[in-house]
């Protein structure tokens, strides 16, 4: 027993005097380096002069054994192990930030800005209903929202350009993580004047038909997982930017398109649209809130993750 403590011991020690060695301050400017993915502007961000964060960024080098950032352009760019790093890091920081006095977050007074994206139609749904809730509770918190989701969306949310993300759809990467908000029926949404459409379809019917849907090659498109199958794919006639436009498309035209049922509702006096009832299993779409996991452990990304949440409640 006693060689083994002494085994024991030897592993433990290299690792002790090493951690004790290491300047935990040199985790916050990791931290807002890969945020800004700049010198200069984690420099700004941090309060410290641009040569003091690139010594930083030396010596955060030589304790990881990684470049950590290679030059892209005018900034830098955070290499494998960098990303790698950047979750746990921002996690033990925030762990530690919430213990501190004066860290819980007051909404009352807070002035702090949160950014989420929107995929539409889900902005015309939620957009008024979440700025106005998010006001009443507080009122000098500012809440930035964009209206459509593109291709760098995953880096966006990784590094807190965007902080939440709202849509149909699950992000595939473990280091992501979601919550079901509510499921939406889907409908096809027709001219109220077209000449074939009656109260049941048969799938064959609906495939005879020449469909509008938002561009399929569009990151998030709403209509995209609804036109994987090739024989809806050769359906589709006119593809557009987005569901009002689809749905505008269809209103002076015999063209057909699925949508969700309350829009088709929100839609159908000034646009002389109807709804037809799909009959297929798959007839109802999801509705997501995704963050990113680094995010967790943060008091006021909390507090805002539980706001959308109840503003995403269709009750």
């Amino acid at each position: 027993m006693a060689e083994y403590d002494s085994e024991v011991a030897m592993v433990k020690e290299p690792a002790d005097i090493h951690l004790r060695s290491v300047d935990l301050n040199l985790l916050t400017v990791f931290d807002a380096v890969m945020q800004m993915q700049n010198i200069t502007r984690a420099a700004t961000s941090l309060g410290m002069s641009q040569p003091a964060v690139s010594n930083a960024v030396a010596r955060l080098k030589m304790m990881f054994n990684d470049e950590l950032f290679v030059r892209s352009g005018r900034g830098i760019q955070p290499t494998l192990r960098a990303r790698q790093l950047f979750g746990p890091v921002r996690q033990a920081l925030q762990l530690v930030q919430n213990e501190l006095p004066g860290s819980e977050f007051e909404p009352l007074t807070s002035s702090r800005v949160f950014s989420l994206s929107l995929c539409s139609p889900l902005d015309l749904r939620l957009g008024a209903k979440i700025i106005n809730h998010v006001k009443l509770i507080a009122p000098q918190l500012n809440l930035q929202i964009k209206s459509y989701i593109n291709n760098n969306i995953e880096h966006q949310l990784r590094y807190q350009d965007v902080e939440f993300v709202i849509g149909y759809s699950r992000f595939e990467s473990t280091e992501f993580r979601s919550v079901a908000l509510f499921d939406d029926e889907l409908v096809l949404a027709v001219a109220q004047a077209h000449p074939r459409m009656t109260a049941s379809l048969t799938p064959e019917q609906v495939l005879s038909e020449q469909h509008a849907v938002v561009s399929l090659e569009s990151y998030g498109a709403f209509s995209k997982p609804y036109y994987i199958d090739e024989a809806m794919q050769r359906a589709v006639t006119q593809q557009c930017t987005d569901l009002y436009s689809v749905l505008n498309l269809v209103s002076q035209t015999e063209m057909v398109a699925i949508a969700p049922a309350w829009l088709v509702q929100q839609q159908a006096a000034s646009l002389k649209i109807k709804a037809v009832p799909l009959c297929t299993a798959s007839n109802k779409a999801t509705c997501y809130l995704s963050w990113h996991e680094s995010s967790e452990r943060d008091k006021g990304h909390q507090w805002m993750k539980s706001v959308l949440t109840e503003a995403g409640n269709p009750g």
